[in-house]
């Protein structure tokens, strides 16, 4: 058997086949190039469109890539049929079932997170520029895409979250609304007008420029500790982290000035050392030795 003559007809044909070929690719490659150009324009129409809407910028970001996508798979359809005739829809789709199958297990991270992804840009909780605390991640969220989200943490480390820990996960939204609840804890001594400290406490809170006093202080007598009774101190200020830090420094500084000014004692622990009188072996105690 010619072996050499045989490697020579294949190659024969193959260049042959191949040359016949270049006016198909050729389409095809021009084809891609179009769709490249549509697709170009159909986001920046796209833009044109949404942006007159009041849509959330993530989910803004995900008609894009659908318009994008879709643009993309009808050209590079249409380019692999203009390469192989005999491709039909179905036959692409019969295809594609059987890669699914296994690109799925493949890339089954990367497909949970972009449909975690397209969930969380499609729901209307947590949009750009919230703070949330997801899995011991506290931060501002700079960006989401399909993949994953930015969260700017508030000592200003970028942290890149996966989609599906964001999706599958309780996520804490600070900023969901512009006010929200804080409160601290005081304790008074056990000599003290509880009312009477109650009183002094919430006309302290109620000064403080940055409390909302219209939404009501809340004073509760919660707890009998060891050197005090406590108060819970509830008060609306600001939702971001700073306006909570700010808002609890100011009530603090207020509470302890007012509490000073009337006379109301903060009282720290105390402890009390007790000594027993240590009796000499084989006396009795009240004995004297002589």
């Amino acid at each position: 058997m010619n072996y050499i003559g045989t490697l020579r007809e294949q190659l024969r044909e193959m260049g042959v086949g191949f040359v016949a070929a270049l006016p198909s690719l050729a389409i095809a490659l021009l084809i891609v190039f179009l769709t490249w150009i549509v697709a170009r324009f159909a986001v920046r129409i796209s833009d044109m469109v949404v942006g007159r809407t009041e849509l959330r910028a993530s989910l803004k970001n995900l008609i894009d890539t659908i318009v994008k996508l879709a643009i993309w798979v009808f050209g590079l359809f249409i380019a692999a049929v203009v390469v192989i005739p005999s491709l039909t829809p179905a036959s692409l789709l019969a295809g594609l079932g059987i890669g699914a199958v296994a690109i799925g297990f493949a890339f089954q991270d990367i497909f949970e997170n972009f449909l975690a992804g397209v969930l969380i840009m499609v729901r209307e909780k947590m949009r750009i520029g919230d703070v949330i605390e997801c899995q011991d991640i506290t931060g501002k969220v700079e960006h989401i895409s399909l993949r994953e989200t930015h969260v700017r943490r508030l000592s200003g480390e970028l942290t890149i979250v996966p989609n599906s820990i964001l999706f599958k996960n309780p996520v804490e939204i600070f900023t969901d609304q512009e006010e929200r609840r804080h409160e601290v804890v005081c304790g008074v001594s056990y000599d003290t007008n509880l009312d009477h400290a109650a009183d002094v406490i919430r006309q302290a809170v109620e000064g403080v420029d940055v409390v909302l006093a219209s939404k009501g202080v809340d004073i509760f007598a919660q707890e009998f500790n060891s050197s005090s009774v406590d108060f819970l101190i509830r008060w609306w200020a600001g939702s971001t982290p700073r306006d909570s830090w700010e808002s609890k420094d100011k009530v603090v500084r207020a509470v302890k000035a007012g509490l000073d000014d009337a006379g109301i004692e903060i009282p720290f622990p105390y402890v009390t050392h007790t000594f027993k009188e240590r009796v000499p072996l084989g006396e009795e105690p009240g004995e004297t030795v002589s």
